[in-house]
């Protein structure tokens, strides 16, 4: 009998013309940033509704850079939900910020309105400056809701859409578009619908933020001669720029993304509508083949809008089923399964529970508690996830 193929939780896919597109640059006269990347932003934008765009060489860093652009710092503290990826907290405590983590809903992993208004009323006197809402498995957060209680409060909002792009929200919103957000966050990592290997960006429809984040991106130096404060340096007896000249007006980082990167991102953006409906497809599947093994197994419970999924989570009741959540990894990936966890929440971390101390945050552990991530990518196929759903129904021996 042959052996089936390994099924990971998560992959990209790349074409050849995508591998035409990178090569292309690397024949080319660029390699670090030129033309690709402004045509990557230009393209970003265009397909999410922004003004603008910034690329830069990660997610973590495209958060770093957003807080580095609100001008957060020691003494402000964020609203972060405690279900998600460890950078969207860290990125407060790179600035020397305070994190404030709030409660989610146990059955999607999404922080509520009453979450983040509970998390504020629970720490009178804090400086909050800033929540970042996360867009958990593709699926949008209430942001009508989230954006109105943050206004009350003097929030910024920096939404962290590293799941999300493609998604619609139940509201009609483009996730990216900043209806609702100072600024919205991507990833490009490979796990990602599109991959740029490593990658991110920061969309906004404020353009003073937008010049902050380009500061920042590259050391916190400048060549428009437009804002240069050395007029004696900057300038020669006639008042025009010296050509050698730049200002280093900010302390910033070496977050620059290269055209080999945006050139795969630009082909791969190509894509997005294909890849999307693909995983809208496959995650569809997934639903209609666990939904004879409910109460012991059921999908995320949807939140409105269209999705593009990045992760295929389903919710295991591994103690009625006789089970650890271990052992039935395991034994799918006896057969070719890979699966996941995401995520271990923020306050069980070790860094954050000696930071914060000992917290409960009931909705978030019972999402941990159940979730798991089954295969999703957009090379797989209905087969497949059947392959899936049977495997994991052996296991459990339902």
């Amino acid at each position: 009998m042959t052996q089936e193929a390994f099924l990971p939780y998560c992959r990209h896919v790349v074409d050849e013309d995508d591998i035409a597109a990178v090569a292309a640059v690397m024949r080319g006269d660029i390699l670090t940033t030129g033309p690709a990347v402004a045509a990557f932003e230009d393209a970003l934008a265009r397909i999410v509704g922004a003004r603008h765009a910034v690329v830069c060489a990660n997610g973590t860093a495209a958060l770093h850079l957003a807080v580095l652009a609100l001008g957060l710092g020691p003494g402000d503290a964020v609203l972060v939900p405690a279900q998600t990826f460890a950078a969207t907290g860290n990125c407060a405590r790179y600035v020397g910020a305070e994190v404030v983590l709030t409660d989610v809903d146990p059955d999607s992993g999404l922080m509520r309105v009453g979450d983040l208004e509970a998390a504020i009323a629970a720490h009178p006197g804090k400086r909050f400056k800033a929540v970042l809402p996360v867009h958990l498995n593709g699926q949008s957060a209430d942001m009508p809701g989230l954006a109105a209680v943050a206004r009350r409060h003097g929030l910024a909002i920096v939404e962290d859409c590293c799941h999300a792009l493609g998604t619609n929200a139940a509201d009609g919103t483009v996730i990216g578009d900043c209806r609702h957000g100072d600024m919205n966050v991507f990833s490009f990592h490979p796990a990602k619908t599109i991959a740029m290997g490593e990658g991110g960006a920061i969309t906004t429809n404020d353009g003073e933020l937008a010049t902050k984040l380009r500061l920042f991106r590259s050391h916190g130096i400048t060549r428009d001669a437009s804002v240069f404060v050395d007029a004696e340096g900057g300038f020669d007896a006639e008042g025009a720029a010296n050509p050698w000249y730049y200002e280093m007006q900010a302390l910033g980082f070496n977050y620059r993304a290269s055209d080999i990167q945006c050139a795969l991102g630009l082909s791969q953006l190509n894509k997005l509508p294909r890849f999307a409906e693909t995983r809208r497809r496959l995650v569809r599947h997934y639903r209609e083949k666990l939904a004879p093994l409910a109460p012991k197994v059921k999908p995320i419970t949807l939140s409105g809008g269209e999705a593009v999924w990045h992760l295929s989570v389903a919710l295991i009741d591994y103690d009625v089923c006789g089970t650890t959540r271990a052992q039935v990894m395991n034994a799918l990936r006896a057969r070719g399964i890979g699966t996941q966890v995401n995520y271990i929440p923020m306050h069980k971390l070790p860094y954050y529970r000696d930071l914060l101390g000992e917290i409960s945050l009931p909705g978030a552990e019972e999402y941990y508690r159940r979730c798991l991530s089954l295969p999703l990518s957009a090379a797989m196929t209905e087969a497949d996830v059947e392959r899936v759903v049977e495997g994991l129904r052996e296991v459990l021996g339902l």
